[in-house]
C-alpha cells in the first residue's frame, strides 16, 4: 500500500485490520493483563500539553467549547506488581496528574515513585520535578536516572540544584547502550537520539521484561541522521512509542527547520512497505497541539490508522 492511496484504502483491507486490532485495544484500555509488569501511558502532548498557552486557533477550541479534551504531557509508566514498584519516564509539567493515576489506577506502594527516568531537558521532560521540592511535597530522596550532562545541567542549575542539596532526589547516573536492572523482571536501557541539545543530551530508552519490550524515543530530530536504522529497531521490540510532535510540514507559522521532528507523514513514508505486525507495533506519541492527529476523529489520523498504526491513548496500557 502506497502512502499516495491513503485516502482510498479498500474497504475489506480496512475491515480486517479493525478486526484485528479490536481485541488489543480493548485489552490496552483495560488492566486485565497476561503479566504483572505492564506500561501506561500516562500522557501523549508535546511539551506544553493540551490546550496550549494562549492559543486562540481552531484546534485549542475546540476543546474549550468542549469538543475535545485535555490532553496531559508524554509520560510512560512503568509497574511491576510483584515487586510492588512503579517508574515513570520523563517528569511532566503534568506529574501531579500523573503520579496521582499511578496510585489510584496502578499501584499504591507508599511511594510516590520508585524512580524518575529523564531523555532531555526540555521543559516538558524535567520540569516535573519541581514537585518534588521544598515547595511541594519535600520528597526524601527520590530516584532520578539522568544521563552525564542531564546530571550536570541539574547539579549546577537552580531551582533544580536545591532538589539535589535537600535531598528531595537522588540522582543516579546512566550511560549510553548500558542496562540498569530494575530487578528480576525488568531492566531499562538508555540510547542517544539526536535532539536539540541545548541543555542535555536526549535520550529514547528500551524497556524490557522476561517477554515483552518496548521503544520510547518522545523527541528526536528526524529518522535519517540517528545512527540506528528506525525500521529495524521497531522489528526487534513488540512496541514502539514514537515521536509524532507533527504531523506535516507548514504545520506551525515558524520555519519548522527550527524544530525538527519526524513528521508523522515522514515515519508513515518509512514503514510503508512493513508488514502489518511491524506497523501496529507503533504508537504515535508527543503531539503538539496543533496535530489534527490529537483529535479524537480526524480524516488523516483515521488513514493512518487504517493502514495498521496506532495512536497512544492515556489509559492504554501494555503488557510485558
Amino acid at each position: 500500500m502506497k502512502l499516495s492511496q491513503i485516502p482510498h484504502l479498500v474497504i475489506v483491507l480496512f475491515l480486517v485490520n479493525c478486526i484485528d486490532k479490536q481485541n488489543e485495544r480493548v485489552f490496552n484500555s483495560q488492566i486485565t493483563l497476561k503479566t504483572n509488569q505492564y506500561i501506561t501511558v500516562l500522557g501523549v502532548a508535546q511539551d506544553a500539553g493540551f490546550p496550549q498557552i494562549d492559543c486562540e486557533k481552531p484546534c485549542c477550541k475546540s476543546f474549550y467549547n468542549g469538543k475535545e479534551d485535555k490532553k496531559l504531557v508524554s509520560c510512560l509508566g512503568l509497574v511491576d506488581l510483584d515487586d510492588e514498584k512503579k517508574w515513570i519516564f520523563d517528569a511532566t509539567p503534568d506529574i501531579t496528574s500523573q503520579v496521582e493515576t499511578l496510585k489510584t489506577n496502578h499501584l499504591s506502594n507508599g511511594s510516590i515513585v520508585n524512580g524518575v527516568f529523564l531523555t532531555h531537558a526540555h521543559m516538558g521532560h524535567y520540569t516535573g520535578l519541581m514537585q518534588l521540592g521544598r515547595e511541594a511535597m519535600n520528597a526524601n530522596d527520590i530516584p532520578v536516572y539522568t544521563m552525564p550532562k542531564m546530571k550536570n545541567f541539574i547539579e549546577n542549575n537552580q531551582p533544580w540544584q536545591q532538589l539535589v542539596n535537600l535531598k528531595n532526589i537522588d540522582l543516579q547516573p546512566l550511560k549510553k547502550d548500558s542496562t540498569l536492572v530494575l530487578n528480576s523482571n525488568l531492566k531499562v536501557t538508555p540510547f542517544l537520539v539526536p535532539h536539540r541539545d541545548e541543555f542535555s543530551e536526549t535520550v529514547g530508552y528500551k524497556i524490557e521484561s522476561k517477554n515483552k519490550s518496548a521503544l520510547f524515543i518522545p523527541d528526536i530530530n528526524k529518522w535519517n541522521i540517528w545512527n540506528k536504522q528506525i525500521v529495524e529497531e521497531v522489528k526487534k521490540v513488540d512496541y514502539a512509542f514514537l515521536d509524532a510532535t507533527f504531523f506535516k510540514d507548514g504545520e506551525v507559522p515558524r520555519p519548522m527547520s527550527d524544530i525538527p521532528h519526524p513528521f508523522i507523514f515522514e515515519t508513515v513514508k518509512l514503514f510503508e512497505n512493513e508488514s502489518i505486525e511491524t506497523k501496529s507495533k507503533i504508537y504515535f506519541i508527543h503531539l503538539n497541539h496543533t496535530n489534527p492527529a490529537l483529535k479524537k476523529s480526524h480524516k488523516l489520523k483515521d488513514s493512518i490508522q487504517n493502514l495498521g498504526f496506532n495512536f497512544a491513548k492515556e489509559g492504554d496500557n501494555f503488557s510485558l
